[in-house]
């Protein structure tokens, strides 16, 4: 292939390709060539010159004609009836001014799209951004369940968009239609409380927000300024609608109704809850598996969601660890290697299967720095728990 045909296929024909095969792979129609004439009709937005209306007339004469020829398998069949030559006119589009998207209703494709209409808009990309907003996506609460196709789409649709210091990304208040994942920089996140704007966190590298006003279709919950030049991906409405929201709302609401009945969590209000719930992992454990090792370095506070699990330490040198605490639902433990930067104070084993979220290290300081205090006394609490079993 010449240089000139590799540069007009690099720049041309990959980004209308994958847009085509985005569609395709999102609405699987019964039938792709009537489809994509359609497509193709709309994702131009014109009501047509004469020339274009000649070519799409015969277009559709050729899919009547082959969709016939597969139907029936005879020449004579196919040209008994002129009117069998004719495909029914498709609706109008009306003219898209972002042509990076096209959306219909769901009415606009008949019987040719088992499927709500979507069709996601296609933002070209290098190999090696794709592959990297890839890994972005899979460490983020919110896209960390998607696979394959619907992860590819939701790629393709993201936009890089840059912001500079001070500069207001999302206002409290306002219609939200974009979420976004910080690429880099740093923000600041401010919320109303008691008509004043209270600092409640920072955002940077690999968090998401603005997700709130998509999943419940609500007004911002907070305002959002750039802390330094950053770079952010955004993700449209549309798009998250179709291929995130449910099974994002489903996970977010379980955690927080979870988070809501832990007594440590109790003063959060359900917006920190929310954000705490974004951020948490699932692990599962065997019983009889250590969770936590004493003596090792801990990066991350864990909550019990389901099953048991018993505390032990090495109280006395040479002898075996002694059980010192149980834990059952909604009680958490790793915190003191976080809050001291200490090696685990102590073992943790599952005594059932167990599940438990789990909140790494920069998360903890993030999200749970207001509930240090109580952290803290609850350190002492366990260590006051720690020195009656070693004087027994």
């Amino acid at each position: 292939m010449s240089a000139q045909n590799k540069d007009y296929a690099n720049s041309v024909l990959n980004p209308f390709l994958k847009e085509v095969v985005a569609a395709l792979l999102v609405h699987k129609p019964d039938e792709p060539l009537p489809y994509l004439l359609n497509w193709l009709e709309k994702k131009l937005g014109y009501e047509g010159q004469l020339s274009e209306k000649a070519e799409l007339h015969k277009l559709r004469q050729e899919v009547a004609r082959l969709k016939l020829q597969a139907d029936h398998g005879s020449e004579d069949e196919r040209s008994e009836s002129a009117e069998e030559d004719t495909v029914e006119e498709l609706p109008q589009k009306v003219s898209q001014p972002n042509r990076h998207r096209s959306a219909v209703s769901a009415e606009a494709y008949g019987n040719w799209n088992k499927k709500e209409d979507f069709i996601p808009r296609v933002i070209p990309k290098s190999a090696d951004t794709e592959r990297h907003l890839a890994d972005r996506l899979s460490a983020s609460f919110m896209f960390s369940h998607l696979q394959g196709t619907e992860k590819n789409i939701v790629i393709l649709a993201m936009e890089e968009k840059k912001f500079n210091d001070k500069e207001m990304v999302i206002r409290e208040g306002d219609d939200g239609n974009e979420l976004y994942i910080v690429e880099s920089g740093s923000l600041k996140c401010y919320k109303k409380i008691s008509g004043e704007d209270k600092h409640i966190k920072d955002y940077s590298a690999g968090d998401a927000f603005g997700e709130l006003a998509l999943l419940y279709n609500a007004p911002r919950a907070a305002t959002i300024i750039a802390n330094g030049p950053c770079v952010l991906w955004s993700l449209d409405r549309e798009c998250f609608n179709h291929i995130v929201k449910d099974a994002a709302m489903k996970r977010r609401e379980k955690y927080v109704d979870f988070l809501s009945k832990v007594e440590l969590l109790a003063g959060m209000d359900p917006y920190e809850r929310s954000q705490l719930a974004d951020v948490l992992k699932s692990l599962s454990f065997a019983s009889g598996e250590y969770v936590i090792r004493q003596g090792e370095e801990g990066n991350v506070f864990l909550i019990v969601e389901e099953g048991h699990a018993v505390a032990t330490k090495v109280l006395q040198a040479g002898h075996e660890a002694q059980e010192v605490l149980r834990y059952g639902q909604g009680d958490y433990f790793g915190e003191l290697a976080l809050i001291r930067n200490e090696p685990r104070a102590a073992n943790v084993q599952a005594s059932s299967d167990l599940k438990c979220l789990a909140l790494d290290r920069h998360s903890f300081k993030r999200l749970l720095g207001p509930l240090e205090d109580i952290l803290r006394r609850n350190a002492k609490h366990y260590e006051e728990i720690v020195a009656k079993a070693q004087k027994k």
